[in-house]
């Protein structure tokens, strides 16, 4: 049995206090009752007015400066303005108040030193509390006082009250932890957001036929192919066998194209006219908007486009042509296949991509992310490590991401996100980073967002209508081995609307239809996961703030498929540890049959003559010996998700130069004589595996040989060995031959040879085709 993994990257259960003390089995209990209640002194500066001149023209360049302690935070200031709009928010957390008046001044900016022109001052014990789904305060216009407290010219409007992160105010308002941070693009990095993913189809071409083509030389035979290009994939049919100037394809081409579709399909038609030399015929371009939707198996019409040497850009003037060459297809936008963005292994939704094709959904899934524990420190500022933390959340196709926390090896979030569920067997992935982006960050683009690690939780694991508050290690591989990162706690609720409609999925194919119906092939979906993920990643990174590539590549685990030798490793035992099951029952019946424990097996052989005089017993006896075991085993069912298993993914055990080989580029950036080493590895290992698929199709071709007459006095020994059992068969009855041969199978120890049996023996002289082989 497995050993278990170290303490400190097992799960751990704990007891926050959820929605300030609401939390119970009512899902409808509050907005915010997976998270704790975080406090806050919201402070809403929405203009000024009648502000007296400063400058020498009479007019002043404004702009309120809030003031809470050690914390200060400004508004955008407006030139030459005595009446300005701000309508911005300013967020103190109330755990770090270390003050009991609120500042608000206005001052006009100037070159050499801001100058004074009012300020209202707020008693903390006075400011009132809201509480959502309550109305927004509505402010009020507050007449400014100068530093003695006297009213001077000038008002301001104002709203100053307590709140919770629940509030509307909080994702768009200016943060007290934030401080450090300035300017509105760094601002940007930091602020919570959602994202959807962009809507992709897959686009199939059937290339059919071309007409009347016109190559350069008429003298030979065209060697004619079709190249499609669709923004960065480009694909191209086989050369056509018919030789001539109306060739024949009928090849699938398969792309992926993401709504709205801003690229036209651009297709031509070459002659090989050299080994490295091809002449363009002919060529089209198809805007997307025009093609056909297919949502089932029944194909869409055929269409004869026509060829042009120069393709016409949109925005060009196109010419009127009298002849052309024409090509035969058949378009269409496939809505009736998932596109496959993920790792089929823990795809987080399943839906076709037509939504009419949608079933209804079958519950909600509550994310509450909480906050982390012990982060390492990530980057190095002013001499002393840091760590600018954030979390990414991704199922179906909404991403969430929450705020930046600044500068703190234990962020507290506590932001609460929903998602609709329409398959209880997917993946919810939970990854947290370092944000490398603040204060200007590298104008170069070559800072990425470091990661800090990674949780999946499979919702068909969670109970209903739970609460499931645990703390998940965050477990990150490295060249030098497996590193625990820190710990982030969640709350995880999944809620089912109905338990039928649930129950009912487990009957239904995992994907939709169209897979099973028209299947693409294994080649075909990894090339075309991999272009799904790079139009993810570089839709999301276009947002703004933009979701980084590097963070989506890690959320879908692009570049998992690689070589790994402790991958492998890790499936080679996982497929041991199924077999395990196997091998316990083949040992266990070895005992019985050597009397090892004589009770059992007198009771065993008691059995075995009741299932042989009743075998009617049978099928009920397996599944009642099923259905036992399987109530046996509720008492131990697992009480909380599963989480990553350093001994289960061999990390703990890992040779450096395996995770130096599987952290290598692909084409490898190695020195010469490490990839020589890794080769010759790899050589033995697929020696070791070559030998034990050889010994296979031995065995394999041994069965067949018993018919084929390779060896004549085996078959005929075999043949005759048929007639007899079939005679003996026939005039004996079913149940004396079972209970003879489980008799025999079952013999006492001392009715045993430690010699192989005869059946082997026979067996093993049998002839195979390794004598055939070079």
């Amino acid at each position: 049995m497995q050993r278990p993994p170290p303490e400190e990257f097992v799960l751990k259960e704990t007891n926050p206090h959820l929605g300030g003390g609401k939390i119970s089995g009512d899902k409808l209990t509050s907005t915010y009752d997976l998270v704790e209640q975080m406090q806050y002194l919201y402070v809403r500066v929405v203009k000024a007015k009648d502000l007296p001149g400063k400058d020498v023209t009479g007019s002043c360049d404004p702009y309120a400066e809030v003031k809470l302690g050690n914390y200060k935070g400004t508004t955008r200031h407006f030139e030459k303005k005595s009446n300005p709009e701000w309508n911005q928010v300013f967020a103190f957390s109330k755990d770090r108040i270390q003050a009991s008046v609120l500042e608000v001044t206005v001052k006009d900016k100037d070159f050499v030193k801001d100058d004074f022109m009012g300020r209202v001052l707020f008693d903390l014990n006075e400011i009132p509390k809201r509480v959502p789904p309550d109305s927004p305060l509505a402010p009020q216009w507050y007449r400014l006082e100068d530093r003695k407290g006297d009213k001077v010219k000038g008002e301001i409007m104002l709203a100053v009250w307590m709140g919770t992160q629940a509030d509307e105010a909080f994702p768009e308002a200016w943060h007290s932890d934030a401080a450090s941070v300035s300017g509105t693009d760094s601002l940007a990095n930091i602020r919570s957001k959602v994202y959807l993913s962009p809507k992709l189809w897959y686009l199939r071409v059937n290339v059919i036929e071309a007409q009347d083509l016109l190559p350069s030389d008429k003298g030979r035979y065209p060697e004619v192919f079709v190249k499609a290009i669709l923004g960065s994939q480009a694909l191209r049919t086989r050369i056509s066998p018919s030789r001539s100037i109306n060739p024949m394809w009928n090849e699938d081409l398969m792309f992926v194209a993401a709504e709205p579709f801003e690229e036209p399909l651009i297709l031509s038609v070459e002659d090989r006219v050299a080994p490295n030399k091809d002449e363009v015929l002919g060529g089209c371009s198809i805007r997307l908007q025009y093609v056909d939707r297919r949502l089932d198996h029944r194909p869409v019409n055929t269409r004869w486009f026509n060829l042009e040497k120069h393709v016409v850009v949109e925005g060009e003037k196109k010419k009127e042509i009298k002849f052309a060459s024409r090509i035969h297809m058949r378009i269409s936008l496939e809505g009736g296949y998932h596109v496959l963005d993920e790792s089929t292994h823990y795809s987080s939704d399943l839906r076709p991509t037509a939504k009419q094709l949608w079933k209804q959904s079958i519950g909600v899934l509550e994310l509450g992310i909480l906050n982390a524990q012990g982060l390492m420190p990530m980057k190095t500022k002013d001499g002393r490590g840091t760590t600018d933390s954030y979390c990414v959340a991704k199922y179906g196709q909404k991403w969430i991401r929450t705020r930046t926390i600044i500068d703190s090896f234990m962020p507290k979030w506590n932001e609460q996100y929903t998602w609709e569920v329409f398959d209880p067997c997917t993946v919810i992935t939970i990854g947290v980073f370092d944000n490398c982006h603040l204060h200007g960050g590298d104008k170069s683009g070559t800072t990425r967002d470091a990661r800090i690690g990674k949780v999946r939780i499979r919702l068909s694991t969670l109970e209903t209508d739970r609460v499931y508050t645990h703390s998940y290690p965050l477990l990150v591989l490295h060249p030098s081995g497996v590193k625990k990162m820190g710990e982030i706690h969640l709350a995880v609720r999944f809620t089912c609307s109905s338990l039928l409609n649930m129950m009912h999925m487990y009957s239904h194919p995992l994907l939709p239809k169209m897979h099973y119906l028209h299947p693409l092939t294994v080649s075909q979906l990894d090339s075309l996961r991999h272009q799904a993920t790079q139009i993810v990643s570089m839709r999301l990174s276009r947002a703004e703030p933009p979701l980084r590539k590097e963070v989506v590549e890690y959320m879908l685990d692009v570049g998992s498929h690689m070589w790994s030798m402790r991958r492998s490793k890790a499936n080679f035992f996982r497929i041991m540890g199924v077999l395990n099951g196997l091998i316990a029952v083949g040992k266990w019946f070895d005992q019985i049959c050597n009397w090892k424990n004589p009770i059992t097996t007198v009771l065993i052989h008691i059995l075995f003559i009741i299932l042989v005089l009743y075998p009617e017993l049978i099928l009920p006896t397996i599944f009642l010996y099923l259905f036992l075991i399987g109530v046996w085993y509720y008492r131990w069912r697992p009480r909380h998700p599963p989480h990553m298993d350093t001994r289960l993914s061999h990390a703990e055990t890992a040779h450096p130069d395996e995770l130096d080989e599987e952290f290598d580029t692909f084409p490898t950036s190695r020195p010469s004589d490490i990839v020589r080493m890794r080769y010759d590895r790899l050589r033995s290992i697929a020696g070791r595996i070559q030998t034990v698929v050889g010994d296979l199709a031995t065995q394999g071709e041994r069965l067949q040989s018993l018919l084929s007459w390779r060896d004549p006095r085996a078959t005929a020994l075999f043949v005759i060995f048929c007639l007899v059992a079939a005679i003996v068969l026939y005039v004996t009855p079913f149940q004396v031959v079972a209970l003879l041969t489980g008799f025999y199978m079952l013999r006492h120890p001392r009715f045993r040879h430690r010699l192989p049996s005869v059946p082997l023996n026979f067996f093993r002289r049998l002839p195979a085709r390794t004598d055939c082989m070079l």
